[in-house]
């Protein structure tokens, strides 16, 4: 603020997190449900290379959104940093109606919040709206 101070009071988000990814839990259950359907696991190395004793992402999530009928979306946006991510890789071996229905959500860490939060949360906006007044 004292750099620039034509430009008006600062900007704070009042929320941050952290984007978990892939934790073993996600893995696993993508990994069984293919095999319980008859189809190869892209993911059968990878687990049985995961060390025992690393703690598993899915213990930090303190905030699942359900959001499993934009993944089509969510795959274009992907497929459109080819550079990044692989059209052809893993990441999309999984059909579309099984992520769906095994793991419909995307899993962060609440890092930070300036405004109240109760977790685990459903939804990113939860105490954000409020202090708006949206």
């Amino acid at each position: 603020p004292e750099r620039f101070p034509e430009a008006g009071e600062p900007w704070t988000p009042s929320k941050l997190y952290y984007s978990q990814g892939f934790s073993r839990r996600r893995l696993q259950a993508f990994h069984d449900a293919l095999l319980e359907r008859g189809m190869e696991s892209p993911y059968t190395e990878w687990l049985e290379k995961w060390p025992t004793d690393r703690p598993d992402n899915a213990d930090r999530v303190t905030s699942r959104i359900l959001c499993g009928e934009y993944f089509p979306v969510r795959d274009e946006a992907l497929r459109a940093h080819a550079t990044q991510i692989d059209p052809n890789s893993r990441w999309f071996f999984i059909p579309m109606e099984i992520q769906q229905e095994i793991w419909p959500y995307e899993e962060y860490e609440l890092a930070r919040s300036l405004v109240d939060t109760t977790l685990p949360e459903d939804d990113l906006f939860a105490g954000i709206r409020e202090k708006v007044n949206v």
